[in-house]
C-alpha cells in the first residue's frame, strides 16, 4: 500500500466490488485515457480472479470509465493493480489522489482446456445465431 491510501473496501454489505481509489493526481481531457496506479496489489484466493469495472456514478456524473472494461487481473499476478481510465465525457475531469476511480470484482476462474473442433455439433434451439438473434427488446 502506498502511504495514505486506504485499502480497498466495499461500500456496503452487499456491494459486489471492492471500490479502487487513484494513487496519483491526473487531467484527462475528453478521450484522453491513462494508466492509473491504485497504491497496492491484491493476492486472490485459489481459483479466482478479479475484475476490473467502471464505478455506474462515476461513469454517470464524470464519462469517466473503465477503457478495457471489465480489465482482468489474473491471480497469479503479483504486482500493483492499475486501471485503465479513460474520459468520454464531454469536459476535462481531474483526479485526486484518494478518489474512487473503479470497482474489483473478485469471481471464480473455473480454467479447463480448450478442445479444438471442425464444427460444433447441434445442440441448443438456439444453435449459432448470433448478435440480435433473439430479439432486439
Amino acid at each position: 500500500m502506498r502511504g495514505g491510501l486506504s485499502a480497498p473496501k466495499r461500500a456496503t454489505d452487499g456491494a459486489a466490488g471492492f471500490d479502487l481509489r487513484a494513487a496519483k493526481l491526473a487531467h484527462l481531457e475528453p478521450e484522453d485515457w491513462i494508466l492509473m496506479p491504485t497504491g497496492f496489489a491484491w493476492r486472490f484466493p485459489p481459483r479466482c480472479a478479479g475484475l476490473i469495472c467502471p464505478r455506474s456514478g462515476v461513469a454517470l456524473r464524470h464519462g469517466l470509465t473503465v477503457l478495457n472494461a471489465p480489465g482482468v487481473i489474473d491471480a497469479d499476478f503479483e504486482g500493483e493493480v492499475c486501471v485503465l481510465l479513460v474520459n468520454h465525457g464531454a469536459y476535462p475531469v481531474d483526479i485526486e489522489r484518494g478518489d474512487r476511480i473503479a470497482q474489483l470484482v473478485v469471481v471464480p476462474a473455473i480454467g479447463g482446456e480448450a478442445t479444438v473442433v471442425e464444427r460444433v455439433t447441434a445442440g441448443s434451439a438456439r444453435g449459432a445465431a448470433g448478435f440480435g438473434s433473439t430479439g432486439v427488446a
